[in-house]
């Protein structure tokens, strides 16, 4: 479904990435987890292309591009990738002028081109998905956080991407509100959604995802199922990082592998 091979991203004279690997099976549902500056968001924004490498390859379906210092996709080949995904950002960017019907309609009028009857049925059955149906004639302002970040997940799902990218979804939000959050997600997961999400948050990433991949300084230091990179690192440097989690959780798994209901 999605394969990044051998990608190199640069800020200024900063390597943030380092010959970077990444591969999601469709329906899948993987966590990218590691320190703050490690890549994670970074790499995440390669895969719709926020962010140019500078070197490697990204492959999204039928669609595989190269990059290097010498070339660059052209416009309709950016635009292309992200009509394919979905993008759920940490600080939810809705437009404070529209309201929240307004906001998942925004993207089918102006770039999908559907006709307003149709975008506003789309929205509805969204927002009644993510729970926030009777929200739909408010304005984000009024929305606690959990609320809105609910309104830009169903924005995101509103043109039916193939994968969903969530960049630190439940970070800006207190542990009452991210529940709500995580909630829909755990939800969209069980309905066979393909996402990928940068998070700092490994309850999250040890609840929803199937896999986890552990960056740190722009390297790939470990990566597999979920329950053997939490439960049973092979670098001393992955379980330094996730014992926060494991001695918390300790029963955190099933005897097949997958994550427990909390």
């Amino acid at each position: 479904m999605i394969r990044l091979e051998k990608i190199d991203k640069y800020f200024g004279g900063q390597r943030v990435l380092n010959s970077v690997d990444l591969q999601l099976a469709q329906g899948n549902v993987t966590a990218l987890i590691g320190p703050s500056g490690s890549g994670k968001s970074t790499l995440l924004r390669c895969v719709n292309l926020l962010e140019i490498p500078e070197s490697g390859s990204l492959e999204l379906g039928d669609q595989r591009m190269k990059f290097s210092p010498d070339h660059k996709p052209s416009r309709d080949e950016v635009l292309t990738i992200r009509r394919r995904t979905g993008m759920v950002f940490q600080n939810f960017q809705l437009f404070p002028h529209l309201t929240v019907r307004q906001n998942v309609m925004e993207g089918l009028l102006t770039v999908q081109k559907w006709d307003k009857d149709r975008a506003r049925v789309r929205a509805d059955e969204l927002l009644d998905k993510v729970g926030i149906a009777h929200k739909a004639d408010a304005w984000p302002s009024t929305l606690s956080g959990g609320q809105q970040q609910r309104v830009a997940i169903a924005r995101a799902l509103a043109p039916s991407p193939e994968v969903l990218l969530c960049d630190e979804p439940t970070s800006a939000l207190d542990p009452g509100l991210a529940a709500e959050v995580v909630d829909v997600l755990k939800q969209l997961a069980t309905e066979g959604m393909t996402m990928l999400m940068a998070t700092h948050d490994l309850r999250l990433a040890a609840t929803i995802a199937r896999d986890v991949v552990f960056l740190n300084n722009g390297v790939v230091v470990e990566a597999g199922p979920s329950r053997n990179v939490f439960m049973e690192p092979r670098e001393p440097e992955t379980e330094r990082f996730v014992s926060t989690l494991t001695h918390s959780l300790p029963e955190a798994w099933t005897e097949s592998g997958g994550a427990k209901k909390p």
